[in-house]
């Protein structure tokens, strides 16, 4: 599969209605695919309530987050909230999920930042149990993590299915990805104490991580190879 080569705008913050759907408008007419909105504590507005905006001011611009902590929404609720907005859009949205890295956030809402190998369980489930309620239907779920006992997907999305974007840091979170994601976004791997590994930027880390995943996709044998995404801090 190949797959068009698109750019997007991240956006942080905002801070008037107004604003923001300017800036929205600005960004579709410049041509942009889509516009992704940071999810973070320390951020003025939340996100799912400017992508529900942009995409209202809008008429081809996606909107998707990059990305969402799976450890601060239970799946079911999340699963909720974006299919909403998939339908509100007319099929425009990408969600942009993780594991969670940054121990600042935990530690200001007093949720506990546990091990990376425990977060990564955790989101893994939580992909599974999102996946479940977006293909509809009553869904029956009991892992570690998750109790799900007859909860019905609605509303269903347009989008079937719903793009996800996996951030792939480490080789666990790319083959995870390479099997679930419909984009693999390419990010540094999170340190044990939290933040993010400098040493996961650069283009040698960058080809150990397409390595990775064009190792996973060929044992997968999948057919609908994802796209692959990259955040560019700086250009100049």
């Amino acid at each position: 599969m190949v797959h068009p080569f698109r750019f997007g705008v991240v956006f942080t913050d905002a801070t008037t209605g107004s604003e923001w759907t300017k800036f929205a408008r600005r960004v579709e007419g410049l041509g942009f695919s889509t516009l992704l909105v940071a999810d973070h504590f320390a951020n003025a507005m939340a996100c799912t309530p400017l992508l529900i905006a942009a995409a209202t001011a809008t008429t081809t611009l996606r909107v998707g987050s990059y990305v969402m902590n799976n450890d601060f929404r239970h799946p079911a609720m999340l699963a909720k909230e974006v299919a909403t907005v998939d339908v509100l859009s007319g099929g425009r949205v990408e969600l942009g999920i993780g594991a969670g890295w940054h121990k600042g956030e935990y530690d200001q809402i007093g949720l506990g930042f546990d091990p990376g190998s425990v977060r990564a369980d955790r989101f893994e489930e939580g992909v599974a149990v999102l996946k479940k309620l977006f293909a509809g239907g009553e869904v029956h779920h009991k892992g570690d993590y998750y109790e799900l006992n007859g909860l019905e997907g609605l509303p269903l999305p347009v989008q079937q299915p719903l793009p996800l974007l996996i951030g792939g840091g480490g080789p666990r979170m790319i083959r995870l990805a390479a099997r679930e994601a419909q984009i693999v976004g390419f990010v540094p791997p999170s340190l044990p104490a939290g933040g993010l590994d400098p040493a996961g930027f650069g283009a040698a880390a960058f080809q150990d991580k397409i390595n990775v995943l064009d190792a996973a996709l060929e044992d997968l044998g999948r057919a609908d190879l994802p796209e692959r995404s990259i955040l560019i801090f700086e250009i100049g």
